[in-house]
């Protein structure tokens, strides 16, 4: 809402420009509880019951339409395109549990974002939407009309050992997806209030160290479960190329989004300067370019700043388990 005023009108008479509710209340000088309270509650489109029930009927469409096909495609003859089915029933069904266990264990941000279907970027729905693809390519166009190109064969069926190795593999595969979601999962219900889909530049009032649970042992677990049920669906697939492209891109968002600049052993010299570093991330009044990306800080040294020495005698006692992210 715009809340200035015009020193040639009259307070009584002047009525505030806004482009308030879309249910056309408009807020005037004398709406004292608009004023304070900006009350367009029922149209916040990041909380609008509507909103959040309308994606997660969609998503629960898809993952009952998707888990159907996948059932009837594996009976004999078994058509291979269950991946392909079995990918989208996979897909709904975390962003709808992304939803579900933020509104269950932290229902103060469980806006319509909590369902993560936009708010991971462009790059996101490109790779899942290139993963589709190239399962279709592989088990159905490759197949066919590529019988004999070895290497556009899926990754499992180019294995040595047959169906033995072949079977390994798709174990394999839906170890990783249920060991990464489960992970995952767990994080978010054991972090509670304390977890956010996104990097926090500052420490909010109430926000505590969580060193217990699977937290005692993963100081990450939300970024492992993720990077790890990733890779599971690309092992699943039998997709080649983007299993090595997840690998690749994931590995290197995680590594940006978690590692600390600061050297190892920590140097307590550095903790003013993590501190300088939050108040730059700060959200203020100055122009969005001004704005330093807390993804450039990295999330250790945000935390550090956060909870000061107690964190890094955390850090020292877990691990990331992301192979080279320290």
């Amino acid at each position: 809402m715009d809340s200035g005023s015009s020193s040639s009108l009259d307070d009584h008479e002047f009525i505030r420009q806004a482009a308030p509710c879309k249910h056309g209340h408009v807020a005037t000088a004398h709406d004292e509880d608009a004023t304070k309270n900006h009350l367009c509650n029922a149209t916040d489109t990041g909380k609008s019951p509507s909103a959040i029930a309308l994606r997660a009927f969609i998503l629960g469409l898809v993952f009952g339409l998707s888990l159907a096909l996948t059932l009837l495609a594996v009976q004999p003859p078994l058509n291979p395109l269950w991946r392909a089915s079995s990918f989208l029933a996979t897909l709904s069904f975390f962003h709808f549990l992304e939803f579900y266990i933020t509104a269950r264990y932290n229902p103060q941000t469980a806006t319509i974002s909590a369902f993560l279907l936009s708010q991971n970027g462009y790059a996101y729905n490109v790779a899942h939407t290139l993963a589709f693809l190239e399962c279709l390519f592989r088990h159905y166009v490759a197949k066919i009309y590529f019988p004999g190109q070895v290497y556009l064969q899926p990754f499992d069926a180019i294995l040595p050992g047959g169906q033995l190795a072949k079977t390994t593999w798709l174990t394999l595969g839906f170890a990783m997806l249920a060991f990464g979601q489960g992970t995952r999962t767990l994080a978010m219900v054991h972090a509670g209030t304390n977890f956010n889909h996104l990097v926090q530049s500052r420490k909010k009032e109430g926000h505590v160290l969580v060193t217990g649970g699977i937290y005692a042992w993963l100081r990450h677990p939300s970024y492992f479960g993720f990077f790890w049920w990733g890779l599971g669906t690309q092992v699943v697939m039998g997709n080649v190329g983007c299993l090595f492209g997840y690998a690749i891109v994931l590995w290197r968002f995680f590594r940006r989004r978690i590692e600390s600049t600061c050297n190892y052993p920590f140097d307590p010299a550095c903790l003013p300067i993590l501190e300088h570093f939050c108040q730059l991330a700060a959200p203020v009044q100055r122009p969005r370019s001004a704005d330093k990306d807390p993804l450039d800080l990295g999330e250790e040294n945000l935390l550090v700043a956060f909870f000061g020495l107690d964190y890094v005698r955390y850090r020292d006692k877990t691990t990331v388990a992301i192979p080279l992210i320290r």
